[in-house]
């Protein structure tokens, strides 16, 4: 089975969970509403690259990593646009969860779903509990304190901000998450794959910097220019647009280069360096071209 159907019908099963007799019925809506349709799922689908690359033995676990990866961010992103941080009026092409359901369902969906992500990881890795204290330590140091993604949006209300702090906890600790928990699932050590998703996730948030000045609000699924609004550190800013590209590429380059010996090495060297083609906002990519 593909990387992206895995995917959806873990979440689907999930989100289903919460839809059961008893939910207060707008509350799954809103579930619902949140996690479908997904973007790219580049944190689930890294997941299950790495994953593959360390063998997949225990595809169910794997799959349930992944979900769990995938869940975080949702909720991430649902309490991200309230109006108490960016009041973002769109998300994903269609009305942030507030303005479809109220503020007070997007806060109790954003924090449902992420007690749903850990009901998800514990329900598919039943068959292998050698492994979930290792993945349950992962995803949640992802989540939280001092370095989830928590403390990156925290981040956000002090007074100073070093960028690659601020980028490393609220954009690449669930890619970090992402790699080690994939690794984990398939039984390897997880240690090993840490510098991956380091380096992953700072080119994804350099490539996020960047489209928010440079994208339109249809390619980005929400509104743009939110960091210069909001005085946020960003690559773009601090480096330019010529700069963050170039730091983008560098970044791309030594993800490719951290990838640990294993199985799947090769291969899933190939996938990163033919995904990272799309981080580019399609404005600067025709410039390029």
């Amino acid at each position: 089975m593909v990387a992206g159907t895995r995917i959806e019908q873990t979440l689907l099963a999930a989100v289903h969970r919460g839809d059961l007799p008893g939910c207060p019925p707008r509350l799954a809506e809103a579930l619902h509403h949140a996690v479908f349709p997904g973007g790219a799922r580049i944190r689930p689908r890294l997941c299950l690259a790495v994953a593959h690359a360390c063998g997949d033995d225990a595809p169910a676990t794997a799959d349930g990593a992944a979900a769990a990866i995938e869940l975080l961010h949702c909720a991430s992103l649902v309490h991200d646009d309230l109006p108490c941080f960016d009041d973002a009026a769109t998300r994903r092409g269609k009305p942030a969860l507030h303005r479809a359901f109220g503020e007070p369902l997007a806060v109790l969906a954003g924090d449902a779903l992420i007690v749903l992500a850990f009901q998800t990881l514990a329900h598919q890795a039943v068959a292998h509990p050698d492994r979930m204290g290792r993945l349950v330590g992962i995803v949640g140091d992802a989540v939280g304190v001092p370095r989830g993604i928590v403390a990156g949006q925290a981040w956000e209300s002090e007074p100073e901000a070093a960028l690659a702090e601020y980028q490393r906890e609220k954009t690449g600790a669930l890619f970090v998450a992402a790699c080690m928990a994939g690794a984990a699932a398939a039984g390897a050590d997880p240690a090993p794959w840490r510098a991956l998703g380091e380096r992953l996730g700072e080119a994804y948030q350099v490539a996020d910097d960047l489209k928010d000045v440079a994208a339109e609000a249809d390619e980005l699924g929400k509104p743009t220019g939110q960091d210069v609004r909001r005085g946020r550190p960003s690559a773009a800013a601090e480096l330019g647009i010529e700069g963050a590209v170039k730091r983008l590429e560098q970044l791309v380059a030594a993800a490719a280069d951290a990838i640990p010996a294993s199985p799947g090495a090769d291969e899933l060297r190939t996938l990163v360096l033919s995904e990272a083609k799309r981080l580019r906002p399609k404005s600067l990519a025709r410039t390029a071209a």
